[in-house]
């Protein structure tokens, strides 16, 4: 047995409203630089819908992930000797406009257009080439549209009766980000292993300074969160933001989500037996196989993992491995793929009560809610294929706890005697009530002395950093200044109660007091 510890996040799907707040702050932190204009670290999808980029879930198109052979696990995409024919012409790699076309907008023309009948426009150009562009598809572009399921490559594989009677339900929204595999496919595929990773706490990263562009890594992540950008020549992809948790904080897109939904904490996990587990013959046992990788934190084999006294920790108040191992609600998202991911979804609920009430039945009521799982809105059929390789045993299980909450804690608010499990309440309390602290529960980075953290170069900081080649093809536009905050000063703006910097940054703030240039100054009268 060979523990190792690894930062996973839980989505509460019942929670995720689809503001795409998550998306923006990502997008203003992470990828607001020329060449990656259409590069989304997060996005959030609606369901049924192609995704993004559009349909990615469509392996036998893009070929990725793993497939399982008689010699073992194989990459969907080929060996050495398939991508060594293909390195200057990669035909399994999704095109700009199966993402999209970056465009702006000709804001001039409003005030120097010549004088017509007709009232000027802004018309959108492109990013890339500064061309006019006609706009036909963009990250959310099906956003809150769940009516037209043709597209949907999960529908594809279900019966026509499921299809038929999805058209007739609603829609729910998919934040997604990298997954941050326990066995990554887009690692495997980099041919000047550029992808890594990192042994501390899990996360996958790019190395920009071996990375050549060849773009295989693309093609090996099943659920395409490894971008490539046309300016530097390099692939790009969520870094969970690894600064961010090296100081105990959580990532940008959980530290800004509106509906809280977002957990953060560490897992421990027999590393010895990831290939293992990834080998399974049947797909429908790989969500039980992940599972067993996972060590009990309180567990003699964790005491023995050697990991720091604050990350063991940790993992003891982990809120994940409690979502994900003891209450067994969380579900990763196509563990068919065979990556293990440790991105992990809590499927959505709320339509049952809502479906019920309106039949005049009481909604809440924990026999009415058994009774109407099996005859979800939502197919069980679909939400299996998304997260548990068509087996609906799981999901039924996780959506049933979540009833059995809903009802114990009818009945405690009623003055009842609760029925059901008593650790329901803790259950509730983690996802309805949980405060920061609970929600997220990062250690620091390996290596660190508490409260001194070592600034390190990134050459994602800025336009031309260390690592940057010169850009293949045309250049999309003149480089944006980004203002650029130390580590130092975020972690002390962020655990100190005075105002250390006289600049607002909102991605960052934690919301406590009010820091100096929130707020225009108070005007004294005479």
């Amino acid at each position: 047995m060979r523990p190792m510890a690894q930062i996973a996040m839980v989505m509460n799907l019942d929670k995720c409203i689809g503001c795409h707040t998550c998306s923006v702050t990502c997008k203003q932190t992470w990828t607001n630089r020329p060449g990656v204009e259409y590069v989304w670290f997060n996005n959030v999808e609606t369901r049924p819908g192609q995704g993004y980029p559009r349909r990615y879930e469509d392996q036998e198109r893009w070929r990725g992930g793993w497939k399982l052979t008689r010699h073992g696990l194989k990459p969907r995409a080929g060996g050495r000797l398939r991508k060594l024919a293909t390195i200057f012409a990669n035909p399994l790699m999704p095109s700009i406009q199966d993402y999209y076309e970056p465009w702006t907008y000709d804001y001039e023309n409003l005030t120097n257009a010549p004088l017509t009948d007709d009232v000027p426009v802004a018309p959108p150009r492109s990013l890339i080439s500064g061309e006019p562009v006609k706009i036909g598809w963009s990250a959310n572009w099906d956003d809150n549209l769940g009516g037209d399921p043709s597209p949907d490559p999960v529908l594809q594989k279900l019966s026509e009766q499921v299809t038929l009677s999805f058209e007739q339900a609603y829609m729910f929204y998919l934040p997604r980000i990298c997954e941050h595999c326990l066995n990554p496919s887009c690692v495997a595929s980099c041919p000047s292993g550029a992808l890594y990773k990192r042994a501390e706490d899990g996360i996958v990263l790019v190395d920009q300074d071996r990375c050549r562009g060849w773009r295989m890594c693309v093609t090996g992540c099943p659920y395409k969160k490894v971008y490539f950008n046309h300016k530097t020549g390099k692939a790009e992809k969520c870094t969970f933001c690894y600064p961010r948790v090296e100081v105990g904080l959580p990532t940008v897109c959980s530290e800004t989500c509106v509906g809280r939904l977002r957990y953060l904490g560490v897992l421990l996990y027999d590393a010895d037996r990831v290939t293992e587990a990834a080998s399974v013959t049947d797909e429908r046992d790989l969500y039980e196989a992940q599972l067993d990788l996972f060590i009990d934190p309180h567990s003699a084999d964790a005491e023995a993992a050697g990991l720091p006294s604050d990350w063991l920790e940790a993992a003891r108040r982990s809120p994940v491995y409690d979502l994900i191992k003891k209450y067994r609600i969380a579900l990763p998202l196509h563990p068919e793929y065979r990556t293990l991911p440790m991105v992990w979804y809590v499927p959505p609920l709320s339509p049952v009560v809502d479906a019920l009430s309106s039949t005049g039945h009481d909604g809440e009521d924990a026999t009415n809610l058994f009774a109407a799982i099996d005859a979800l809105r939502i197919p069980i059929e679909y939400l299996a294929e998304l997260f548990t390789a068509g087996d609906p045993a799981p999901v039924t299980y996780a959506l049933r706890r979540l009833a059995e909450m809903r009802a114990y804690m009818r009945a405690v608010n009623l003055g009842e005697q609760p029925p059901g499990d008593p650790d329901l309440e803790a259950m509730y309390r983690l996802l309805a009530i949980a405060k920061y602290e609970d929600r997220y529960v990062i250690p620091t980075a390996y290596g660190n002395v508490p409260g001194v953290v070592e600034e390190g170069g990134c050459s994602l900081d800025y336009d031309g950093g260390p690592g940057m080649q010169q850009p293949f093809g045309e250049a999309s536009g003149r480089p944006v200044p980004v203002s650029i905050e130390t580590f130092h000063g975020l972690k002390e703006r962020q655990t100190s109660s005075e105002v250390t910097r006289d600049r607002v940054n909102l991605l960052n703030w934690d919301g406590r007091g009010t820091p100096a240039g929130l707020f225009p100054p108070k005007r004294r009268h005479p």
